[in-house]
């Protein structure tokens, strides 16, 4: 029995939108597709593991936590991006040792960029920045504004959150090389693509739509301790006697949700969350491990709610969760204070 105290499930339905974009046909036949495998055997960044850079995100955490990656020295100080999704290879299902994290772009005053993946060799300790667009049917591509607060890889695809809307979906045998390398602009004219200077992109291949709106999807998170797997999001909260609620969605072979002959979705169960300002949720069985966050300086709290409810320190920042064999793994969101780290369950 959990301390989760159960909560209608309705308000997180969801709906299948439609098919493949028919723009994913032209960029068929204009551009490069490849596996992911050449994205990360070209990586041009270099992760540290176990680093210095980026630890002050520790701040008063003791003891450190058990594992962790550090970003190179751009992305761990850019102030134009933002971490905030954190998925891999575990989730999903995949041989090999791949995390994946999500970025959005913050300016206000600065022409959107849009989304973006890491996807990070653990291996090798190399990783490279994917850009997420839109495609048009004659194939053109945009940016995509939108938080990207969770992210979560089943199979070959990934669950991008949409925080008002849903999901946003992404199939990893969709990448794209470019073939123009102009650094500021994007889209496709006279047969060359640019893409802010990306060399490989990822179109949007399809999206599940909240039927109510009355429902956040601020991170995401994927459970293989049930039968079937489940897909799992929830709602941040920073309002005074507010909290969120978190959902589950069981997850089909192909890596969609189970959805009826008419394309809805719905949630398995929903659940109200025992604190505000979580920016992550990962299940196992009955239990539940929420990361809530505390701003920028004070440390954030692992919040383990099972037959009893637990706080255990955690870093500054901490954001969306994934589960790696006994470890709860997230990522800090903060410039100078950037790393994808992982604590025992």
């Amino acid at each position: 029995m959990s301390v989760m105290k159960a909560v209608p499930a309705e308000p997180f339905r969801l709906r299948r939108d439609g098919g493949r974009p028919p723009g994913i046909a032209v960029l068929e036949r204009e551009l490069d597709r490849v596996p992911l495998s050449t994205v990360l055997a070209k990586a041009n960044r270099v992760a540290a593991r176990r680093g210095a850079r980026g630890t002050g995100a520790f701040g008063s955490m003791k003891p450190r936590p058990a594992d962790w990656y550090c970003f190179d020295a751009g992305d761990n100080d850019v102030t134009d991006w933002y971490p905030q999704g954190l998925t891999g290879s575990a989730d999903a299902g995949v041989a090999g040792n791949v995390y994946v994290v999500s970025w959005y772009f913050k300016p206000a005053d600065a022409p959107e960029r849009g989304i973006r993946l890491s996807f990070l060799n653990a291996q090798t300790l190399r990783y490279r920045h994917v850009l997420l667009v839109g495609v048009g049917p004659d194939g053109g591509i945009v940016p995509i504004d939108i938080h990207a607060g969770g992210v979560a890889w089943y199979g070959d695809l990934l669950y991008v959150a949409d925080t008002t809307r849903g999901f946003r979906v992404f199939d990893t045998r969709h990448i794209y090389e470019v073939n123009g390398e102009d650094g500021e602009t994007i889209g496709r004219k006279d047969g060359v693509y640019n893409a802010f200077g990306y060399r490989y992109v990822m179109p949007q291949t399809g999206a599940w739509t909240s039927t109510t709106g009355t429902a956040r999807f601020s991170f995401a998170a994927v459970d293989r301790d049930s039968a079937p797997d489940l897909l799992v999001s929830g709602e941040y909260v920073d309002e005074p006697g507010r909290t969120g609620r978190v959902a589950r969605w069981p997850l089909a072979a192909d890596g969609t949700l189970r959805a009826g002959g008419d394309g809805v979705a719905d949630a398995l169960d929903a659940y109200a969350l025992p604190g505000a300002k979580i920016q992550g949720a990962l299940s196992r069985g009955s239990t539940w491990y929420l990361s809530q966050s505390a701003g920028a300086s004070g440390n954030g709290t692992l919040i383990v709610a099972g037959e009893k409810l637990a706080r255990r320190p955690y870093p500054i920042g901490p954001e969306d969760l994934t589960r790696v064999r006994d470890q709860v793994w997230s990522v800090s969101e903060f410039p100078g204070r950037r790393v994808v780290y992982g604590v025992p369950l």
